[in-house]
């Protein structure tokens, strides 16, 4: 198998987690660069929406969208990391709140690196870190049972969407007002698969 990857996607860190966590070999990694402007003509090649990750397979088309490239693995591994239901629905809704704050995140460093500065917009990008500060309170109360449990993709998902917060926007000061979400993140940015793939660049 072959993941086209960015050291600093948080999307692909998600995936390079779980690898790192449930002990997967034999997986290639393809450097990628690109713009939703102009996006890599490697990445376009694999997935037509030009994002990645993308993961190449032997036995069918190439998987992209890093929730379904996670849980091909998990199903690949063998390793539970989307448990049985019920609380399969709760891992996948942490793991979607977790992906909407990238979304989010995402957007607001599009905003000022992709857009001229004369066409931006600043309540947008306040509109978008609404969107991430609500999903933070959410982790901090609703969530907090979940996020202390049994290792599962929503931690994961959970713990790359905090880093990235702390790499691109470490000035919004997330932790502030959030001690147990704060606390929880220490610890989870301790394991050696998180350490391991600390953005770069």
């Amino acid at each position: 198998m072959n993941l086209t990857f960015s050291p600093t996607s948080p999307y692909v860190r998600k995936v390079l987690v779980l690898i790192a966590e449930t002990g997967l070999t034999g997986i290639a990694l393809t450097p990628a660069s690109g713009t939703p402007i102009a996006p890599d003509a490697g990445v376009v090649e694999r997935n037509p929406l030009g994002k990645i990750p993308a993961l190449e397979r032997e036995d069918g088309p190439t998987l992209y969208d890093s929730r379904v490239i996670c849980q091909y693995l998990d199903a690949l591994a063998g390793a539970g990391l989307y448990p049985a239901a019920p609380r399969l629905w709760d891992t996948l809704t942490v793991e979607a709140t977790a992906d909407g704050i990238l979304d989010a995140a995402l957007l607001m460093v599009y905003e000022t690196r992709i857009r001229p500065e004369d066409k931006r917009f600043a309540p947008w990008v306040e509109g978008q870190w609404s969107k991430i500060d609500r999903a933070l309170d959410v982790l901090e109360t609703l969530w907090a049972d979940h996020l202390n449990g049994p290792l599962d993709m929503g931690q994961i998902a959970t713990a790359c969407a905090l880093g990235y917060l702390d790499f691109r926007h470490a000035a919004r000061q997330w932790r502030q007002t959030r001690p147990h979400l704060a606390a929880w993140e220490a610890g989870f940015a301790a394991r050696p698969s998180m350490q391991a793939t600390l953005p770069q660049g």
